[in-house]
């Protein structure tokens, strides 16, 4: 859901002559913007076109200046900073639409639409509303800064449509585009309307083999009941799967749905993000035995960096005084950690 930068539209090139294949040199955008020709071969006249960067959280504008005849070409820019990964969607004047996603305009940048990609469309709920008859999966995220939320990035990758509830039970739509890092698997979203109170991050001492956390999120929320959850555990080593710098290992018991909430210390601070668990069956192939609770957190301190880069200051503050009790952190956890509904 990184921001998708289309350049200048090229005229499309049904009423154009070949000459018009090249943008005039005025108005060419750089060299390294992407030419990408889109070719109609459905049988019929196309009324919508929109390309936006895969896994961005709505569709973006609508880039055709008008219909879209048949066996025709559509050509556009994409700017470089978009990178190459894209999601497009061409609407038909019958109402079916073709839904690519994930393509590749480096490798590929011809596209061809055939009748045999379109689909029914579904129907389209009020702007601002969940979509009760879209395909849905769902994490946890928490308040960083005003209006911004961290959570995982592959619990929003490839979202037509991203929302949240807050702690008293109101609905917010995130606004594309998320920021993200791959590498790290987090996501940052902007969601207006006050989702909920900035929860603060360790700022010192640099935490240690055996502390306790608590895990907070909706685990399992189709099976389980929709309220958040809270776990325990421990540290138990300060690098991640494969020796990775940037997680650490925890006995605090997660699920699909947790990805994305705040790992806290006694004390109530956020020291990681809860990002995954060892898949125990893969393991017990590999070496016939089953791993026991193996789960992995983002580590706060690498967190924070993701959050500073993407322009949001942390609250950080240090981690002193007496420990609180699990109730005691899971009302500070509440306040402030939100979950997350992905409409495809």
């Amino acid at each position: 859901m990184a921001a998708i930068l289309l350049g200048s539209l090229l005229a499309p090139s049904w009423p154009a002559p070949p000459a018009l294949a090249q943008a005039p040199a005025a108005t060419a955008p750089a060299a390294e913007d992407r030419r990408v020709q889109l070719a109609n071969r459905t049988g019929q006249e196309a009324r919508a076109l929109h390309a936006v960067r895969s896994g961005r959280g709505d569709w973006g504008r609508n880039l055709l200046p008008g219909p879209m005849p048949t066996a025709k070409v559509f050509a556009f820019r994409a700017e470089a900073e978009a990178g190459c990964r894209f999601d497009l969607r061409l609407v038909m004047a019958d109402g079916r639409e073709a839904v690519l996603r994930n393509r590749d305009i480096c490798a590929a940048p011809r596209i061809v639409v055939e009748e045999a990609d379109l689909r029914a469309a579904a129907s389209r709920p009020a702007p601002g509303e969940p979509n009760p008859r879209a395909r849905v999966s769902s994490g946890t995220g928490f308040v960083v800064a005003t209006d911004r939320v961290l959570t995982n990035q592959h619990v929003v990758g490839g979202c037509d449509r991203i929302f949240i509830r807050t702690a008293n039970g109101r609905t917010l739509p995130a606004v594309p585009p998320a920021r993200v890092n791959a590498e790290l698997d987090l996501a940052l979203l902007v969601v207006p309307g006050d989702p909920g109170e900035v929860l603060s991050f360790r700022a010192s001492p640099e935490v240690r083999r055996g502390e306790g956390v608590i895990a907070y999120g909706f685990p399992l929320p189709g099976l389980l009941s929709s309220d958040p959850k809270l776990t325990r555990g421990e540290v138990n080593g300060l690098n991640g799967l494969g020796n990775n710098p940037g997680h650490y290992q925890i006995s605090a018991e997660v699920q699909p749905g947790n990805s994305g909430g705040p790992l806290l210390d006694l004390r109530g601070h956020v020291v990681g993000v809860v990002v995954s668990k060892l898949h125990a069956q893969n393991i017990a192939k590999r070496t016939g035995d089953i791993p026991q609770n193996v789960n992995f957190a983002v580590k706060g301190t690498a967190a924070q960096n993701f959050l500073r880069q993407a322009g949001v200051s942390p609250r950080t503050e240090p981690s002193t005084g007496a420990e609180l009790g699990g109730a005691d952190v899971g009302d500070i956890a509440n306040r402030g950690t939100v979950f997350i509904r992905c409409e495809r």
